[in-house]
This record gives structure tokens, C-alpha cells and sequence, in this order.
């Protein structure tokens, strides 16, 4: 018995030395793996910089015919054409910055512009970079806290969860509870065949509008330009089945990308059918997908008195230079940032905007203006604020200042102010269309009693068919 109790002793301390090898082992390895992803994600840095210096440089010197800018030209091609490769002689793996990311978006927007590709290339390798930074500090534990979270239950924790961004892994489970914690007192297990079984009886009157729009949505998406994907044949079932569900809107622009965006992270259809019903039916206010777009004017309103509050320098500035900004913000609320946002901040949007609705749209538009203040306040022409404005979405790159910006910065946001704005507007925006429709009604009344009278030098189009 002593000499099993001498051995136990002796195999408890062998244990015991060997968890503490292990231990350093592997603190070792993720210091190492901190230090790898530290280093390519500064490596990402100097060579945006280098880009970005490449690009000043472009600009100032213009299209001279000379030496340097033949130099020049040869530099931006080939940094345009390089790519991260594997070090194979170290062993080690890298992480290149791969075409398409893990929901099928081009990495590397596909802009028709030389200059612009340049602009994509810089925006690629910033996005890399914050990624790789934030991967062990931001992106780990936000893994493990959720990991560790169980079943969903409505909560405070997980407000801050889903403000965070949800992992890949776990989206499409957590979405998937959120819609139905949406349409549960719509849902029913056969509706979603009852409707499509319709469409096949009927064909609805929006079905033309639907087939013209497949082939624009996400065109820098490889699901839906792959002419084997299974994406858009889906996507027109679930647009189809919804048109029938909701007749008063039929089909809307917009719609599509909505439904899209719902079949990237859900894949089934029948998910992202109720996903659609969620966000047109309960989400989104009254009348925001309808043929006058009521309730989406007036969240233009809201926006513009939001903006003036809580950055009146940028709004100062954009009024001496007479930009309407509704001409760019009027899509971000109608698709939910879907056509603005690189995919990993917009899935994170969507995230928080599936939980505690349009509020969320609010808080990112006016953080996206704050995140880009400084560089808009530079520009001194009305023209060329519009061509920024165009793009300066896909420039934004660290999700995690975005979102410090949307729910820190831009408090306080009381829904209650949000209500008393849009009662507002809406009272005022009301007899404004009614005025418009009155016009229209009067106009068509008037050319209808006048009969067409033909100039007499020019021929009516029989005559011209009778001389042919």
C-alpha cells in the first residue's frame, strides 16, 4: 500500500509538471499566434499606406505624359495585382486576403473607375487589418460569451450581445429566434407552401418586376451571379410567396435585397420568407414599402432634425453647399444599409436591428456622417460631395469604432423623441401629398377634355405608315 501511495504521489507530481509545460506551451502559442496576426495586420497598414500614397500621388500629377507617371502607372498595377501567399518555407500559414469573403461578397469591391480600384485595394487591406487585430482581443471572448449563453431569452446581456455582432456559427440559430419572436403571432407551418402553391395557380401582377429585379441584386455577390447557384431561383420563390402574403404591398425595390441578405445567413427559404414578413410587417413602420413611401419620407424628416442635433457643423456645411443627403440615406432605411455596408459590419447591423428594430437604422446612419465627418468637411463643392457621398460607406472599415459610435456617442437617443418627430413630420407630410395627388388629378382631367389637335405641318403617324 505505501509503495502504490509512493507511486501516486510521484505520477500526481508528473501530472502536475506536465499541465504546467502544457500550460506555458500553449500561452506561448497563442502569444505567438497574437504576435503573427499583429504583425500581418500592421503589414496590411503599411501597405494601405503605401496605396494611399500611390493614389495622393496619381491625383496630383493627373494623366502628364512623362516618365514618373509611366512609373507610377506600372506601381499601382502591380500593387493592384499583388496578393498574400502562403510561407511555406517557415511552415507558417497566413491569412491572404481571399476574393470572395465567407458570405460569397467580393473582398475587393469590383468599382468600374482605374482610381476606384485603387480606393477598393486600400479599403480590402484596412478591413483585413482591423480584422486580424481584433480577432484574439474582441473577436475570441465575444465567441466564448456566446458560446456560453444557452437558450435565448429576451435580456439586457443579450442586447449587448447582439450590438457586439453575433459569430458566424451562431448567426443563423440567433436569427432565426428572432424572427420568430416577430412573426410568432403570424406564423403558421404550411403557410409559406400555401402561398407559393398560389403563385403556381395564379400568376401574380408583380412577378414581371421580380424577374427584371433577380438579376440586379448583389451583383459583387457569387451567389447571386453564378449561373449554377441555386440563390436566385430561391430568392424568387420567397419574393413570389411574399407578394402573395402581403397584397397591399405586392413587391417593392428593395425587397429583394432584404430577402437576399435574410438567404445569405438563413439559406433556407422558408426562414427567409419570415425573415421578409418580419421586417415589412413588424419591424418597419406602416406604409414604408407602399406605393407613396409615406413612413419612409417621414424617417428622411426625422433624420435630417437628428443630423442637425447631433452634428450641426456637418449639417451646416452641406446646407451652404445645398446636398440633399436623402438622395443618398433614402435606400440606407428602404434595404437597411444591404447595397452601403461591407457584409461584417452589416451583418452586425442587422444583428441588432432584427432584436430592437429601425431605432438601430437611425443610430448607424448618424454614426456612419460622424465616422466620415472630418473628410466631408474637407470638401468645398457640391458636386464633389455627391461623388463621396456615392461611396464613402465602403470605406468604413473598423466596426468596432462604428459601433462605440452608434450606442455610445450618439446618446442620449430616447424612442420617445424618435415618436414625437415623426408625428410631426407626418402631420405636415400628409397634406402635402394629398395636395400633390390633387394636382395630379387635376391635370389628368384637363388633358382629358382637351382633344389632341395635330399641328398643321406635321403628319399623323397613319399618314406616315400610309406613305411607307
Amino acid at each position: 500500500i505505501e509503495a502504490y501511495r509512493t507511486q501516486n504521489r510521484f505520477l500526481n507530481s508528473e501530472i502536475h509538471q506536465v499541465t504546467k509545460i502544457w500550460r506555458r506551451v500553449a500561452e506561448k502559442e497563442r502569444a505567438l499566434l497574437m504576435k503573427c496576426a499583429y504583425l500581418q495586420a500592421k503589414n496590411c497598414q503599411v501597405e494601405s499606406k503605401y496605396l494611399a500614397g500611390l493614389r495622393r500621388l496619381q491625383e496630383t500629377m493627373g494623366s502628364e505624359a512623362n516618365d514618373c507617371s509611366e512609373l507610377l502607372r506600372q506601381l499601382i498595377q502591380e500593387a493592384l495585382q499583388w496578393e498574400a501567399r502562403e510561407a511555406s518555407a517557415e511552415g507558417v500559414e497566413l491569412s491572404p486576403i481571399s476574393e470572395y469573403d465567407e458570405y460569397g461578397f467580393l473582398t475587393v469591391p469590383n468599382y468600374e473607375m482605374e482610381d476606384l480600384k485603387l480606393l477598393a485595394k486600400i479599403q480590402a487591406l484596412e478591413v483585413h487589418s482591423h480584422h486580424l487585430l481584433a480577432h484574439e482581443a474582441v473577436e475570441r471572448p465575444l465567441r466564448e460569451r456566446w458560446a456560453a449563453l444557452g437558450d435565448l431569452t429576451p435580456s439586457v446581456e443579450l442586447k449587448q450581445l447582439l450590438r457586439a455582432g453575433v459569430p458566424r456559427e451562431h448567426r443563423p440559430r440567433v436569427w432565426r429566434w428572432l424572427v420568430h419572436l416577430r412573426v410568432q403571432h403570424l406564423w403558421s407551418p404550411s403557410r409559406y407552401q400555401e402561398l407559393l402553391s398560389r403563385g403556381q395557380v395564379h400568376e401574380h401582377p408583380a412577378a414581371r418586376q421580380i424577374e427584371l429585379d433577380l438579376n440586379r441584386t448583389f451583383p459583387n455577390n457569387k451567389h447571386f451571379t453564378c449561373p449554377a447557384s441555386s440563390y436566385p431561383d430561391k430568392l424568387r420563390r420567397v419574393l413570389l410567396a411574399f407578394s402573395w402574403q402581403n397584397p397591399t404591398i405586392g413587391y417593392c425595390q428593395g425587397l429583394n435585397r432584404l430577402a437576399a441578405i435574410a438567404l445569405l445567413v438563413l439559406e433556407e427559404e422558408e426562414c427567409a420568407f419570415w425573415c421578409l414578413v418580419a421586417i415589412v410587417e413588424t419591424i418597419m413602420p406602416a406604409d414604408y414599402y407602399s406605393k407613396t413611401l409615406t413612413s419612409s419620407q417621414v424617417d428622411q424628416r426625422v433624420l435630417q432634425d437628428l443630423l442637425s442635433e447631433k452634428l450641426p457643423r456637418l449639417m451646416a456645411h452641406l446646407a451652404q453647399h445645398r446636398v440633399d443627403l436623402s438622395f443618398i440615406t433614402f435606400n440606407w432605411f428602404l434595404v437597411v444599409f444591404a447595397d452601403s455596408l461591407i457584409s461584417n459590419i452589416l451583418l452586425r447591423v442587422w444583428d441588432a436591428f432584427l432584436y430592437e428594430g429601425i431605432k438601430v437604422v437611425f443610430r448607424y446612419a448618424l454614426a456612419i456622417f460622424k465616422y466620415n465627418e472630418e473628410e466631408i468637411l474637407r470638401l468645398h463643392d457640391g458636386l464633389e460631395i455627391y461623388q463621396y457621398l456615392r461611396f464613402f460607406t465602403k470605406t468604413i472599415c473598423n466596426s468596432q469604432k462604428l459601433m462605440n459610435i452608434a450606442f455610445n456617442d450618439m446618446n442620449p437617443f430616447p424612442m420617445k423623441q424618435l415618436r414625437q418627430l415623426r408625428m410631426a413630420h407626418r402631420e405636415r407630410l400628409e397634406p402635402e401629398l394629398r395636395e400633390l395627388e390633387r394636382l395630379k388629378a387635376e391635370y389628368l382631367e384637363t388633358r382629358n377634355s382637351q382633344a389632341p389637335a395635330v399641328p398643321e405641318d406635321c403628319a399623323s403617324e397613319d399618314e406616315v405608315e400610309g406613305e411607307a
